[in-house]
């Protein structure tokens, strides 16, 4: 790759600097306070949803909800999926209200084209198809196609609830980061396996719940394994991130973007070649790494499938803000999953025994029940103190009752004819 034209963006990054950036910007401690919600979206057919939506006609309405004055930014995934990240809000009610205000707005606009949008974990009926064509999703998807199919699939394919909390206080007890920092790794299979809602890929059965969980076990491990929990968190996910594999090496603008094989960004750094890294190669590095739980100041917690319904998204973010951010309910669910450690041995997520079973059977695995079951009441009992609505904890109750205690997941529904489960929202 010719390197000539490329400006970098400021002084190259030295190791030392670049562990002092990681340790000052991906745990920021404080009391907890903050709840954002990242939602992806398959945009479908408003009618006929196994149709694929022509990409001139989709670019069309995408133009036109870039237009809306949104509190929320709007992106687009590479194979067309939207996305709607929140604002971070002062308070899970905030947060629900914004976003259902502008989802109303954004579905408003998608029907003038005839389109909708699908809460649901992978693409049930279409291949990966990559829509959006730029040098980073290039090198992107040359990347992951060396370690086989599930990169793209990953890319184009895929659609999740991703719950943002802040990291929490720096000294320990039940709000500390130490101790949130484990909760998210535990807490999270049992998430995974209350919301698992991908039971198919390309119209055909894969045996699992949450087939979008299952992809992440393979894709190349430096980048989508959480890191050893037994060591401190910063330190930890400090070198997690700096011995991860470098993705690809940014170019000038209208140029390819290198694809280096087997360079560690802790490499990078030490050779210099080909360009000296600079900050903004750190910053983007670490959009690059997709473990299960993803420090960026705050909490980023990536396991929950995309939801059923119009209003499917708020109950997992109402479950995790409630098991997070109450400190009742935190210790409780603490003291609940803490002995899920032992299924999932030494192994780091998602590829345990634990998180395994949480994305190929979901509550059907008696031990992820029975935690799921201590958990909803204790999210239940928390939200009224955390301000939430009568709707959003009618909405956790019936979520409850129909999968929690039964021992289902929204998977159930579509692996079961009787429901008569339609995917559409």
């Amino acid at each position: 790759m010719s390197t000539g034209d490329f400006v970098p963006e400021g002084p190259p990054v030295t190791e030392a600097g670049a562990e002092a950036l990681l340790h000052g910007i991906c745990f920021k401690t404080g009391p907890p306070s903050i709840v954002g919600v990242e939602l992806e979206w398959f945009v479908h057919e408003l009618h006929l949803p196994e149709l694929p939506v022509e990409p001139a006609r989709l670019e069309a309405a995408l133009t036109a909800l870039r237009a809306l004055p949104l509190a929320s930014a709007l992106t687009v995934e590479p194979g067309g999926q939207l996305e709607l990240s929140s604002s971070p809000a002062p308070s899970l009610t905030e947060c629900v209200d914004s976003v259902s205000s502008d989802l109303d707005a954004v579905r408003a606009v998608l029907r003038s084209w005839d389109l909708g949008l699908t809460g649901i974990g992978t693409d049930p009926w279409h291949p990966p198809k990559r829509l959006l064509r730029e040098p980073r999703y290039d090198a992107m998807e040359a990347y992951l196609d060396r370690a086989g199919p599930a990169g793209r699939a990953m890319m184009c394919s895929s659609a999740s609830v991703q719950v943002c909390l802040d990291a929490g206080h720096e000294e320990p007890g039940p709000l500390g980061h130490g101790r949130r920092w484990l909760l998210a790794h535990l807490l999270g299979a049992v998430l995974s396996a209350a919301f698992a809602n991908s039971p198919f890929q390309h119209g055909r059965r894969t045996g699992w719940r949450s087939t979008r969980q299952a992809l992440w076990t393979e894709i190349e491990p430096g980048r989508s394994l959480a890191p050893p929990l037994h060591a401190e968190p910063r330190g930890a996910w400090t070198d997690r991130v700096l011995d991860a594999p470098v993705m690809c090496v940014r170019g000038a603008p209208g140029r390819s973007w290198d694809v280096p094989d087997g360079l560690s960004f802790r490499s990078w750094i030490r050779s210099g070649a080909p360009r000296p890294p600079t900050r903004a190669d750190l910053d983007y590095h670490l959009t690059t790494l997709f473990p299960p739980v993803r420090p960026r100041g705050h909490l980023e917690l990536r396991m929950i499938d995309a939801q059923p319904g119009e209003n499917g998204w708020v109950v997992p973010l109402a479950v995790t803000t409630a098991l997070f951010d109450d400190p009742a309910a935190s210790e409780i669910a603490y003291r609940t999953v803490k002995p899920l450690a032992e299924t999932a041995g030494s192994l780091p997520a998602p590829r345990n025994p634990l998180w395994i079973n949480a994305a190929r059977y979901g509550l059907a695995d008696a031990e992820l029940r029975a935690a799921a079951e201590i958990c909803f009441d204790a999210a239940l009992d928390a939200l009224p103190r955390l301000g939430a609505s009568t709707a959003v904890q009618c909405a956790v109750a019936a979520f409850t009752e129909r999968y929690v205690v039964q021992g289902r997941c929204p998977a159930d529904d579509l692996l079961d004819p009787a429901h008569g489960k339609d995917i559409r929202t």
